[in-house]
């Protein structure tokens, strides 16, 4: 079913804000995903169908592979035009806050987003923390696309999704579902699916362009983390994945390559949770991934600066990464014998 109804007081506040043309800015978390990306650009398309102005604001560029979405030449991001993004932000009559929970996800933006006249959250991630006029939060919603799309067709807008939008908002729903693989994915995911095709969607074109456009770079570093950086924990149900800084030097590291390997290691048989450390210049970045009741957003939120939703969350710590490595090692079989499957 969809989240939200016609009568839902939050989408008559929204409704009531977008009752003229609206100067609007949409932003969405730093490291833009499919579905950031999906719902940002696909909102902006529908926007500007219903008379508003719409500018997508990223706190940083998007991965190569997602660059072909429509609209995406028209964003701005904040690591090569932070001004126009601060003065995008403060020009807003609106700002929607598009598939992060905390002000901190946009990075150096978190200040503009802050001082923005009026928020608009749109969000899927547990424990929402963004001050806004009016909040849409479902953590049962597979995606941020999702959620995009059942508020249009509340406000009695779905006619204005055209084959770009489609396209955008589709892109965010495969990919945060894994190809509709996912637990999260409902009947009603199917069914918003179905919409967007019918509005112009084409599945296996944005399946190819999306997780078929690998370089040989990256096809060679997978090769080689799956080769000489996995360690199978069989007792725990646990693959570790880990890629140091000269493991990026040595293939060629590309903004993106690494996007998906925390899910390899669920692939296996017996393996009910995946953890992926990922050694960049500032921070270790760690990705987790399970199956089933196996929680990971709280383990990420008390010990690594992170959560996200039940099965799948994000972190990071500082320091040497094999510690960093260690350290979720120490936790590791706690927390699973806390949740058996």
């Amino acid at each position: 079913m969809p989240f939200v109804h016609r009568e839902h007081p939050e989408l008559l506040r929204l409704q009531a804000l977008l009752g003229g043309p609206r100067r609007c800015a949409i932003v969405t978390h730093y490291n833009p995903d499919g579905d950031a990306m999906g719902s940002s650009l696909g909102l902006a398309h529908i926007l500007r169908a219903m008379g508003h102005t719409a500018q997508v604001v990223l706190p940083n560029a998007p991965p190569p592979f997602l660059r072909w979405m429509p609209g995406a030449d028209g964003c701005i991001a904040a690591d090569t035009a932070a001004e126009r993004c601060r003065a995008a932000i403060a020009e807003a009559d609106i700002v929607f806050c598009l598939d992060f929970n905390r002000p901190d996800r946009v990075g150096v933006l978190e200040e503009a987003v802050r001082a923005a006249r009026q928020r608009v959250l749109i969000d899927h991630h547990q424990r929402p923390e963004i001050d806004a006029v009016a909040a849409f939060s479902d953590t049962a919603s597979c995606a941020t696309s999702q959620m995009v799309v059942d508020l249009v067709e509340a406000l009695g807008q779905a006619r204005l999704i055209g084959a770009d939008a489609a396209t955008c908002l589709y892109t965010g729903i495969m990919t945060d579902t894994g190809s509709f693989r996912f637990s999260s994915t409902t009947p009603h995911t199917l069914r918003v699916a179905a919409l967007l095709m019918e509005r112009g969607a084409v599945p296996d074109r944005i399946h190819a362009a999306v997780l078929d456009d690998h370089t040989e770079q990256r096809m060679r570093l997978m090769g080689f983390m799956l080769a000489e950086r996995m360690t199978v924990l069989q007792d725990l149900g646990c693959v570790v994945l880990v890629l140091r800084a000269g493991d990026l030097q040595r293939f060629g590291f590309s903004a993106g390559d690494t996007e998906g390997f925390v899910n390899l290691g669920l692939s296996m048989r017996g393996i009910r949770l995946s953890a992926f450390f990922l050694e960049r210049p500032d921070r270790i970045k760690i990705s987790l991934r399970s199956k089933g009741t196996l929680p990971v957003d709280r383990l990420l939120a008390d010990h690594f600066n992170g959560g996200g939703h039940v099965n799948a969350a994000g972190g990071h710590c500082e320091g040497p990464i094999d510690a960093c490595v260690q350290r979720f090692m120490d936790l590791l079989p706690a927390h699973i014998q806390a949740h058996p499957a």
